[in-house]
């Protein structure tokens, strides 16, 4: 904590001899203007430089730079006037990973054919997100320290999952005995086919305020705190097997469960990264342009 404060000093040092000089020597204006656009990112990797060279350590390695939380909502400013802008974020994700694994060819009699090549048992992952806010912020402050202050509402869908399983072995009979593929590779379920859990909706309305120095023209450094509201969704969950019908030995049935009966989170009071806006108390660097 100590060599961040040390970092940060540091930073805001460096052009402390012209703290009220809003034109650079090649006149360029440090504050905002109406028509600038900004982006904000994690601060963290350059503390880390500024550290490492002033640290006992000596070392200057700056890591990578990231998002400003870890849902990777992107998040940008357009000002419409020197002390006012639209803000906001936006995150559209869908994944899809998919696991296979040989498992032996069973015979007829559900026994391991030793002759056969093996077959391939699939396992297939999928998800989707969608996360947006936006808010408007006003500035105040005629010095390179700007303080801000606003309001946002973000909304967001999903979050959900499926899981689908394909096996290499089918069903297998023998007289009126079902054999099931015994040897699942992909995770060791037994003629499980999908696992789903229905994604919910997210909600948010919150204040917030915080503060900028800008080290050099268009760059700043600050942070904030929000106050608001919260409500979130969950999803149903259910999971579909097949199995052997027991009275008749050479059908299969699916059967559907329900794993998760959904509900709901309702929270109200200060923010510390939440998943539709940026992290509160964070250090974060803001490009303008």
């Amino acid at each position: 904590m100590k060599k961040s404060i040390l970092a940060v000093a540091v930073l805001l040092g460096t052009s402390a001899s012209f703290a009220q000089d809003l034109t650079s020597k090649k006149g360029e204006n440090y504050l905002p203007e109406a028509g600038d656009w900004a982006i904000s990112i994690d601060a963290t990797p350059l503390l880390g430089y500024v550290q490492g060279i002033f640290g006992s350590n000596g070392s200057s390695s700056a890591g990578s730079w990231s998002f400003l939380n870890g849902n990777n909502v992107i998040t940008g400013k357009y000002f419409v006037a020197d002390d006012m802008a639209y803000r906001g974020g936006i995150n559209i994700g869908f994944t899809s990973n998919t696991m296979k694994a040989y498992t032996p060819l069973l015979d007829a009699n559900g026994a391991v054919d030793p002759e056969a090549d093996p077959v391939v048992d699939e396992m297939k992952v999928s998800s989707s997100m969608i996360m947006l806010n936006g808010g408007v912020e006003w500035r105040k402050g005629s010095t390179r320290l700007q303080g801000f202050y606003g309001g946002e509402l973000g909304i967001g869908f999903g979050g959900g999952s499926k899981t689908e399983y394909t096996y290499g072995n089918d069903y297998t009979w023998n007289g009126t005995t079902g054999v099931a593929s015994q040897t699942h590779a992909v995770d060791g379920s037994v003629d499980v086919n999908s696992i789903t859990n229905k994604g919910g909706i997210m909600f948010g309305l919150r204040g917030f305020i915080g503060a900028e120095y800008f080290v050099i023209p268009k760059l700043a450094i600050g942070g904030e705190f929000g106050w608001g509201l919260g409500l979130t969704t969950v999803g149903t969950g259910t999971i579909t097997t097949t199995r052997v019908e027991p009275t008749a030995g050479n059908t299969t049935e699916q059967i559907t469960t329900e794993t998760i009966a959904g509900g709901s989170n309702f929270t109200l009071g200060t923010d510390n990264s939440s998943a539709m806006f940026g992290p509160s108390g964070s250090l974060r660097i803001t490009f303008h342009f």
